[in-house]
């Protein structure tokens, strides 16, 4: 046969025989938002790729396996870079990049798995946080001419994410059968995605652990880092607990993606302290600066502060980063100056905590409420933001909420409710004590007119001589809500759908408003 009239004889054939597969793929990628990146991958990942037993796949799962195989393709590039030309801090930022992609190819994976699609719409959500983290560890470096050597990184693959985020989101409207939120719960009373035994566990006292560690040789390790390597041998999956007795731990502690359900549980704020000062002006990537890392999904702090020390002469600083899904911090605090808390991704919940910082100190691009927590902004000479939020992609499920908590402080310079760090920025405050060192503006401007128009900035509710709206900016996407419907939207059962994870960890919340 004449090679030229092989592609019509391949469509012929899918045609007669696929029930016209590249036309349902060609009028499906027109509703994505980047169909041109969608129909290229499609006609040649697709075909190259397919068996008779994929053709029943749907078009969101051929998407998915299409993004999934270009992750594996981007990851295996990553490794096998040629780094010889790279300077240090190039190759902080590559190592970055490595990690972020390797839990891209599990985020993937997992999706393709799922028959929740707003499980999928999280984890796609944090691939695109992890893609563009991955080039911001190059460009807060200034190593912008680096990125040429990562070509399968930038706008393919960016897109391929967007469009899988996209379709998957489209089934979560108009799935009815996924439902999020329940009964509305007292204060008093524990989350339903906690298991009776981990509740028992954030009952207890004094705490009782599997593995306890003691700096004055009480326990079986002297550091949280041992025990946290102990705990990956022994658990086996289930859930761990690591008492730690109180003291100042000096040390960077790092829970990997494959060590899950860990409970660290310590003696209370500013009595069980890990501290470290890792930092930007230091040489050490935002991302990489954190004095307390984890990945695991499942993971649950209690008792425990969590601080960097680095100062605000040093720029970005992170005394906690959490991308476990499903993690839950109760009665700890958070200490450090610019990014003290790194909401990195994936689904999260504050509750009775204390968050200290002066810049964009809450900041990610998480599924995350804070409830019943204080927030203070401390003394610079600087802008101060509260929050950073990082959506970049209109169909991601994340967003910074803060319920029922005051922000506060002793900063007598400007300070606001937070700044647009990416162009789908999303913030809500709801029924919280606003006090007067929040400018009468509330809101700041990242760079000029960047995400005025795209963001969603919503304040509901809230009370305290800085609350007044008055004010406040008049920018497209500002909202004061009035409404008790829209802002149901952001509670703990709706917005983070936690009457069906948080029981089963023992922290108490407010489902609803």
């Amino acid at each position: 046969m004449d090679i030229r009239f092989l592609p019509i004889f391949i469509s012929f054939f899918l045609f007669s025989s696929l029930k016209l597969v590249p036309a349902i793929t060609i009028t499906s990628c027109s509703k994505t938002p980047y169909p041109k990146t969608c129909d290229y991958y499609m006609e040649n990942n697709f075909l190259a790729t397919l068996k008779l037993d994929q053709t029943k796949l749907s078009f969101h799962n051929l998407i998915l396996k299409v993004t999934l195989d270009q992750s594996v393709k981007a990851h295996e590039h990553i490794s096998s870079m040629n780094l010889s030309s790279f300077n240090k801090l190039a190759k902080l930022a590559w190592k970055d990049c490595l990690e972020l992609y390797e839990d891209t190819v599990d985020n993937l994976n997992r999706s393709m798995s799922s028959s929740n699609p707003v499980d999928s719409v999280t984890w796609l959500s944090a691939a695109i946080a992890n893609q563009q983290t991955c080039e911001n560890g190059f460009t807060d470096f200034n190593l912008g001419h680096y990125l040429e050597s990562l070509p399968l990184m930038l706008t393919n693959f960016s897109q391929l994410v967007s469009n899988s985020l996209a379709v998957t989101q489209s089934t979560v409207q108009s799935d009815t059968t996924v439902k999020v939120g329940g009964r509305r719960l007292l204060v008093d009373e524990f989350p339903s995605w906690l298991s009776a035994a981990d509740r028992k566990l954030l009952q207890s006292a004094p705490p009782k652990g599997d593995i306890v560690v003691a700096q004055d040789g009480t326990g079986e390790y002297k550091t949280i880092s041992e025990a946290v390597a102990a705990a990956a041998k022994r658990g086996g999956g289930r859930r761990m607990v690591i008492y730690v007795k109180k003291g100042i731990y000096r040390e960077n502690v790092e829970i990997k993606r494959t060590v899950k359900n860990i409970m660290l549980l310590g003696d209370g704020i500013d009595a069980t302290i890990v501290t470290a000062s890792k930092n930007a002006n230091g040489g050490t990537t935002t991302f990489r600066s954190a004095t307390f890392a984890v990945t695991g999904e499942g993971f649950i702090a209690k008792g425990v502060t969590f601080e960097n020390t680095a100062g605000p002469q040093n720029h970005q600083a992170v005394a906690l980063r959490s991308g476990s899904d499903f993690s839950v911090f109760y009665g700890c605090s958070f200490k450090g100056y610019q990014d003290t808390l790194y909401v990195y991704a994936k689904r999260q919940f504050y509750r009775n905590c204390d968050v200290y910082g002066t810049q964009d100190f809450i900041f990610g691009d998480a599924v995350v409420v804070l409830q019943n927590c204080n927030i203070y902004i401390r003394k610079s000479n600087q802008k101060n933001t509260v929050t950073a939020q990082g959506r970049k992609d209109p169909n991601e499920n994340t967003g910074i909420i803060i319920h029922n908590s005051r922000i506060t402080g002793e900063g007598s310079g400007e300070n606001y409710l937070g700044r647009p760090w990416k162009q789908y920025s999303r913030t809500v405050i709801m029924k919280s004590t606003i006090d007067s060192l929040i400018n009468p503006a509330g809101w700041l401007p990242w760079s000029g007119s960047f995400a005025l128009n795209t963001l969603y900035y919503g304040e509901y509710m809230n009370t305290g001589g800085g609350a007044s709206t008055s004010g406040r900016v008049k920018w497209p996407g500002y909202h004061v809500i009035t409404s008790p419907t829209e802002a149901g939207k952001f509670t703990v059962g709706s917005f983070l759908a936690g009457n069906s994870w948080l029981p089963s960890t023992g922290v108490p919340y407010d489902a609803g408003l």
